[in-house]
């Protein structure tokens, strides 16, 4: 499939599995962006997420909400690393670590659920 025809073939994916073009348009391509199923703008062009900065908003209060998502996505899966790793352990001294570690990383899931709410 030619370069030029790529973007145009993501587009007609992305329609398909249920995504609304928007009347928004990427800022770095021009490129029409598109509403996935899940809330989020995608630029077929670039393959990025795209973030709309609302007048009087912050570009970082914008991001928040996603940065908070990939941040729990990323506690999640070292939760499960760990897990895997506790099963297979059998010193003591590991064990604790790996403990530790856990009660951590719960801790911090915890808080990123409650900043996720407020």
């Amino acid at each position: 499939m030619p370069k030029d025809t790529e973007p145009i073939q993501s587009m007609a994916d992305l329609l398909r599995q249920g995504a609304t073009l928007t009347q928004f348009s990427c800022p770095a391509c021009s490129s029409p962006l598109f509403k996935l199923k899940s809330g989020e703008l995608w630029c077929a062009q670039c393959q990025k997420r795209v973030i709309v900065v609302k007048e009087g908003t912050s570009p970082a209060e914008a991001a928040s909400p996603m940065l908070l998502s990939t941040l729990e996505s990323t506690v999640l899966v070292k939760l499960q690393e760990i897990e895997k790793k506790i099963k297979n352990e059998t010193n003591p001294n590991e064990l604790q670590k790996l403990s530790g570690l856990l009660s951590m990383l719960d801790e911090i899931l915890e808080r990123i659920i409650k900043m996720k709410r407020s």
